[in-house]
C-alpha cells in the first residue's frame, strides 16, 4: 500500500510546517512502514542549520521517523481518527548528515504492543547508508473534542 501526502494527512494530524513525511511507499497497518522526506534547500531548518553549512537536526529526523510510525500504528481500523503521542526514544544514534537535495528513507517495524503503548525500530537511510537508527515508543489517544 502506498499513500499521497493528502492520504497521510487523512491518518496523521500534522500539517504544515510540521508535517515532515512526503509520501509513504509501503505500508502494512500495524506492522511496517516506509516512507519517504525529500529534504529541499528551502526547508525551515536549513536558513539556521548551519548557515553556510546546511545540516538536517537528528532530532527532527527523529520526529520524521516516529510521524512515519504514526502512519502505522493509525492506518488500523480502529485507531481511526486518534492521535499517536511520542513516548520515548532510545537508543538513538546519527550516522551521518542529511542535507539539501538528499531523499531520507524512513523504515519503521513495530516490535511489540501493550495496550495503547506501542514500541518500534526505526531506520532512516540516504542511498542505501543507515544515517539515524533509534528504538521509539508512543502513546495512542483520542484527541481532545
Amino acid at each position: 500500500m502506498t499513500l499521497n501526502l493528502e492520504q497521510i494527512k487523512e491518518i496523521i494530524p500534522h500539517r504544515d510546517p510540521f508535517l515532515l513525511i512526503d509520501e509513504v511507499t509501503e505500508l502494512e497497518p500495524g506492522v511496517s512502514v516506509k516512507a519517504v522526506k525529500h529534504l529541499k534547500a528551502e526547508d525551515y531548518w536549513f536558513k539556521g542549520h548551519f548557515p553556510g553549512q546546511p545540516v538536517t537536526p537528528g532530532v527532527l529526523m527523529i520526529e520524521m521517523l516516529a510521524q512515519a510510525g504514526a502512519v502505522c500504528a493509525l492506518s488500523l481500523p480502529e485507531n481511526k481518527g486518534k492521535i499517536a503521542f511520542f513516548a520515548g526514544i532510545d537508543k538513538a544514534r546519527f550516522r551521518g548528515q542529511v542535507l539539501p537535495g538528499d531523499t531520507l528513507e524512513l523504515s519503521v517495524v513495530m516490535t511489540e504492543k501493550k495496550g495503547p503503548i506501542g514500541f518500534g525500530k526505526a531506520v532512516a537511510t540516504v542511498n542505501g547508508k543507515k544515517v539515524v537508527t533509534a528504538e521509539i515508543s508512543f502513546a495512542v489517544a483520542e484527541p481532545k473534542e
